[in-house]
């Protein structure tokens, strides 16, 4: 999804017939490439040059030990880089495909603290305080119904944990997907203050094209 995400069975069917218009045309916008060429694209120098994922991982602090779930996971870009650091991953993704390149990766790489999750359109799919934190980068703009989304994340999440967002600014930027498609600050504030996170701290500074929201 990311990615992810941008983000279940069919994903074609999927986005035509359970999306919101906005995150049906998001969708159908990522996936205008196939899965081979949106690995080649989350997992590039450019994307590198503007996620800077070093400053990202120094935002979140320190995060060996902790249980974390990546929303969007799809090729596994900041799952690999959270399992590094000694978190234990669950990367979760509506795509059937990143997951079996994910899977792929993670055989290839030995990497024994991230797990696979499939997950559905309309939900997380975690139990209840399952995760210390929830990561979602570059997907929010592709979920529907994302106020009853995000109270089903917080369901998930540990009382002392958060939610980590980080997506696109909604202007006209070199990357992600065109402006209509994305999903103002404002907006992404209200959306999960109605579903029941009282504390919000916004970060517009760190990252050139994203700001980051790290809930509670």
């Amino acid at each position: 999804m990311e990615q992810n995400h941008d983000s279940k069975p069919n994903k074609d069917h999927h986005a035509k017939h359970h999306h919101m218009d906005s995150a049906k045309t998001a969708n159908d916008y990522m996936h205008q490439s196939n899965t081979e060429e949106l690995i080649e694209r989350f997992e590039s120098p450019e994307r590198d040059a503007y996620q800077k994922p070093e400053l990202v991982l120094d935002y979140l602090g320190d995060v060996k030990g902790k249980k974390i779930m990546d929303i969007g996971a799809g090729s596994g870009y900041f799952s690999v880089k959270l399992a590094e650091k000694g978190a234990h991953v669950i990367a979760a993704d509506v795509s059937d495909e990143f997951q079996s390149a994910l899977k792929q990766r993670i055989e290839a790489n030995k990497l024994e603290n991230i797990e696979l999750r499939k997950i559905p359109y309309d939900s997380p799919d975690l139990k209840d305080n399952e995760v210390d934190m929830v990561l979602i980068v570059n997907t929010y703009h592709h979920i529907e119904n994302r106020i009853d989304y995000f109270s089903k994340v917080k369901k998930g999440i540990k009382s002392e944990g958060e939610l980590v967002v980080i997506d696109f600014f909604k202007k006209e930027i070199p990357v992600g997907p065109p402006s209509n498609h994305k999903i103002d600050l404002e907006t992404v504030k209200q959306e999960l203050t109605e579903a029941g996170y009282t504390q919000l701290d916004v970060n517009v500074d760190l990252l050139p094209y994203q700001f980051i929201i790290k809930a509670k």
